[in-house]
This record gives C-alpha cells, sequence and structure tokens, in this order.
C-alpha cells in the first residue's frame, strides 16, 4: 500500500516534539496497533483537572497495568497508531456514530489482534471545563458502554474457548459501572447501611476504602496538588449530573454529540 501507518487524532490535540520518530521507531519493530500516553494540556478549571486525574488513571490501570500483566492496552480514542490495511479493513466493517473506540476495540480483540502502550509518547488532550459538559460526554461514554456490550456479548463462549483474554476482559470492563458512579453508590449504600445494621456496613465501608486507595495509587505524583484536593469537593455535584444521564441514555449513542471545551 501506499501508507504503512494511520495516526488518529482529535481535532484539539497536539504533541510533544519528535511524536513521529518514536512512532515510526516503535512502529518498525512490528506492532500493528499503538496507544500513546494522552495526557491534559490545559489544567485551567476544577473539573478539567478532575477530568485530567480520570485520564491517568486510566493510562495507569487500564494501559501501563493490562501491558503489565501481559493483555492489550485500552484505547483512548485519540492518539492511536494503526497498521494502514489493517484499520482500513477493520473500520469497514464497524458502524459505529458515538463511542468508535470502543467499537475498534473489540472487533480487534474479536480478530486477535493486540494493542500496544508508549508511556514515554505524550499526545496532550484538552479536557472539558465545567460540570454540564463533563456530564455530556459521559452519558455519551455510558450509552456506547450498553450499546457494544449488547452487541458483542453473544461472542464471549467462543472468546472463551479460544482463550481470547484480551476480548473477554474488554467485555468484563463494557459491564463495569463508570468510576464516578461507582464511587459514589459505595459511599451512599455504606452510609444508608449504617443507620441499619452497623456491623453490614463495615463490608461496605471496607470496599469504599479499598476503592479509594487504588484510585490513589493510580493517580501520578504530578496531579497530588492543593488544587487537586479543592477540586474534590466539587465530586458530588458531578456525581448527581452522572447520577441523572442514567435516565437520559436513549438515543445517545445514534447520533454524533460533539464535546465542546469552553469554560461557560
Amino acid at each position: 500500500g501506499k501508507y504503512d501507518a494511520i495516526i488518529i487524532m482529535d481535532a484539539d490535540n497536539t504533541t510533544v516534539p519528535h511524536f513521529l520518530t518514536r512512532i515510526n521507531q516503535v512502529y518498525s519493530q512490528g506492532f500493528i496497533a499503538l496507544q500513546a500516553h494522552r495526557t491534559s494540556k490545559n489544567l485551567t478549571t476544577n473539573i478539567a483537572l478532575l477530568d485530567a486525574v480520570s485520564e491517568e488513571i486510566n493510562n495507569s490501570i487500564f494501559r501501563q497495568g493490562h501491558v503489565n500483566m501481559g493483555l492489550s492496552a485500552a484505547l483512548i480514542g485519540s492518539g492511536m497508531v494503526f497498521d494502514f490495511e489493517l484499520i482500513k479493513k477493520m473500520l469497514s466493517d464497524i458502524h459505529a456514530i458515538g463511542g468508535f473506540d470502543r467499537a475498534l476495540e473489540l472487533t480487534l480483540f474479536k480478530a486477535g489482534k493486540r494493542i500496544d502502550y508508549l508511556p514515554d509518547t505524550y499526545v496532550l488532550d484538552e479536557k472539558v471545563q465545567n460540570c454540564r459538559d463533563f456530564a455530556r460526554q459521559r452519558r455519551r461514554w455510558l450509552s456506547a458502554q450498553i450499546h457494544y456490550l449488547r452487541e458483542f456479548v453473544g461472542d464471549v463462549p467462543v472468546a472463551l474457548l479460544n482463550k481470547n483474554w484480551d476480548f473477554c476482559d474488554k467485555l468484563f470492563q463494557q459491564m463495569s459501572i463508570p468510576r464516578l458512579l461507582l464511587l459514589g453508590g459505595a459511599f451512599i449504600i455504606a452510609l444508608v447501611i449504617s443507620f441499619i445494621s452497623w456491623q453490614v456496613s463495615l463490608k461496605w465501608w471496607a470496599l469504599f476504602c479499598i476503592l479509594i486507595v487504588s484510585l490513589l495509587l493510580a493517580v501520578p505524583k504530578s496531579l497530588y496538588t492543593r488544587r487537586l484536593f479543592v477540586a474534590v469537593i466539587e465530586l458530588p455535584e458531578t456525581f448527581f449530573s452522572m447520577f441523572l444521564n442514567l435516565f437520559r441514555l436513549k438515543g445517545a449513542n445514534e447520533k454524533f454529540i460533539h464535546t465542546e471545551h469552553g469554560v461557560e
């Protein structure tokens, strides 16, 4: 073909110097799918900071952590590199409007392909800056998550028989509750049960604490600033916005919802 590889970026993405040189070096070693380390280029508001923290938690757990365990890294929607012929074939089989990266991941894993991670090759991404846009973005993601869970769940038995752990792991992730809802939900359940039976509530408080510790371990030291602790105060408002999203999922994956990045 005319091209060896293709890089997929968002319109607001920028890269570090020598990004293409690094991609060429790694691609020449025989990789067919790569995810660069996407990180924030704006920490202008508390919501943007929380969004940046969320992204780095995903980098720690679903990319670097998975690669360390011998599994494929998760895609993130931009900063992605693919073999040109492979991506041309894969995209021709995908008819996604929302969450195309989820569809692409599951299609790649179903075909037995691997995605590798480049922790030292950065792509700078603009983060959402207010609660309304954050909630709209997560609404789109949650809708796509449910949509592709339904679409691919029937392939699990074959994947288990073929020991296709990347596919099984990815589909298991589609079943998981979004992190903020999990965090808020665990806290509310623990609090309510405390008034009913403090003995039973101990289990829920333990689960809540384990969840907190695991997330704290996944956040890079550079993001532990005084501003972060101030931003955490805004979490309840963001949680309730996301909770309301659960009742507004219909149609969110059937049309393209552009993510605004403005402060207002």
